[in-house]
């Protein structure tokens, strides 16, 4: 299983593996207490503060959000000594939680997606685990897949951190059987359980895995903030997010959108930390006119310089003629699963792998 090289998606794995090898996947609904609402506003259940979160906070319902879940075909809801990683996939900024799974395709009868962790896990090449396919809008609007940058079902995308943190990674630790338990608190049980966690996004969700998950910008519509877009695409940078790296332990990216912050920011927001990045994997078509120069280059430059020993395993990997399509993030998808967790070979010296694939 122990894995270092990065190579292409074999195209059988894109096939169903036997029925008794194959995991299962639920759609499941959770209350959230953390998103915005019709007047832009920041609703939490958590003490945060306006200054914080860029925006006026305030108390109110929750709503009720869904997501999908895969299990391995060995899990057991019963077997409480078994436990599992997770896996939190995003999507883009046009998607939904369906993305990775409808929108990837259909292969034998099955997701595309849930075929290739059937058969990472089948081929040892990882062992078993949980993979969570989130509603990445953070708002009260939160179905609303409409590209509006003056919608608040935009803005909530970059307010996702505080829905994972409070809401979302709570409720999938309290319901499945996780190696990671947020309820514990103490600094043995943070450093233990970050190494059980994984987030990794295509397009908006890489600029998501990046700006909440490392600690870069939010961002607003110019409407709102009365700015000037360097994207001129109607959305301005706010304030910086903390970041995740006390959640997570591995980030992958996989064409990240223009909306990503620059690498020096990035670096030095994860070398500030408390906590070490293990591995964090880049991915981008080289031939890809929505992220490549806009999104990747910039996020690339100066980060592993900046980040200094706070980063562990760093790929930037190209994939050559690449588009902004899943050819490119289903090989993101498999090199990284196979990447993290324990599925790494254990070395001295951190990797610092820069390739370009020929898929």
């Amino acid at each position: 299983m122990r894995n270092s090289d990065v190579t292409a998606l074999p195209e059988e794995y894109k096939r169903a593996v036997k029925k008794i090898r194959q995991g299962t996947l639920e759609e499941i609904s959770y209350s959230c207490g953390n998103y915005i609402n019709r007047f832009r506003q920041l609703v939490t259940n958590h003490n945060i503060s306006a200054a914080k979160a860029g925006r006026e906070t305030v108390f109110g319902d929750s709503i009720i959000k869904k997501c999908s879940v895969y299990l391995p075909s060995d899990y057991d809801c019963t077997d409480k000594e078994q436990r599992y990683d997770v896996l939190y996939l995003l999507h883009g900024v046009g998607g939904s939680s369906e993305e990775w799974l409808s929108g990837n395709g259909i292969t034998d009868g099955n997701f595309t997606i849930c075929n290739i962790f059937d058969n990472l896990i089948a081929n040892g090449d990882i062992n078993p685990m949980i993979v969570v396919f989130p509603e990445g809008r953070s708002a009260y609007d939160w179905t609303d897949t409409a590209f509006n940058p003056e919608g608040t079902n935009l803005l909530g995308f970059y307010y996702f951190d505080y829905e994972l943190r409070y809401d979302l990674i709570p409720f999938i630790e309290s319901r499945y059987n996780t190696y990671a338990n947020i309820l514990d608190t103490t600094s043995g049980g943070i450093a233990y359980n970050r190494l059980h966690r994984a987030l990794a996004g295509l397009s908006m969700g890489g600029m998501q895995a990046l700006n909440l998950g490392l600690g870069g910008y939010r961002c607003d519509s110019t409407v709102f903030t009365r700015g000037e877009s360097s994207w001129k695409n109607g959305l301005i940078t706010t304030v910086s997010a903390p970041g995740m790296l006390d959640l997570f332990a591995y980030t992958g990216t996989f064409s990240n959108a223009p909306t990503s912050s620059d690498g020096k920011y990035l670096g030095a927001s994860i070398g500030s930390g408390s906590f070490k990045l293990h591995m964090l994997y880049m991915t981008c078509g080289d031939a890809d006119g929505v992220a490549y120069g806009a999104g990747y280059s910039k996020a690339v430059k100066g980060l592993m310089e900046a980040a200094g020993i706070n980063l562990g395993d760093y790929y930037r990997i190209l994939i050559k003629d690449g588009i902004h399509d899943f050819n490119v993030w289903n090989n993101g998808a498999y090199n990284f699963s196979r990447l993290a967790f324990e599925n790494m070979k254990e070395h001295n010296e951190p990797y610092h792998i820069t390739k370009t694939l020929c898929v």
